[in-house]
């Protein structure tokens, strides 16, 4: 997997995690789950973001406002964000090593 779109699932990953803290932190430590680390994983999470492209950081933060998950797995040949078909010329050699969007919902696409 292109190292670009690696940094793009995890800080996706680190965004999801700090959102459920932010919305149902109190919950949470009610139930005894602790979540001492948010600072840290904030700051893991700045730290990533300086690594990543400047072009993809800005598609990432634009799909966010649109969408719960910017980066979707591909899944039998489909995007999991919107259900819909990708062509087979997405999985090339080609464009194998390449940061893709699904050409119906514009996100970015992986193959896990």
């Amino acid at each position: 997997m292109n190292p670009q779109l690696q940094m793009l699932v995890i800080l996706q990953n680190m965004d999801e995690m700090i959102r459920e803290v932010e919305t149902h932190g109190e919950e949470l430590q009610s139930l005894g789950f602790k979540h001492e680390g948010i600072d840290k994983l904030r700051a893991d999470r700045e730290e990533l973001q300086d690594k990543i492209d400047p072009r993809f950081l800005s598609l990432y933060n634009r799909l966010k406002t649109k969408h719960d998950q910017a980066v979707v797995p591909v899944r039998k040949n489909l995007c999991t964000g919107c259900f819909a078909n990708i062509p087979s010329i997405f999985v090339s050699k080609v464009n194998a090593n390449r940061v893709q969007k699904c050409e119906s919902c514009g996100r970015i696409l992986y193959w896990p």
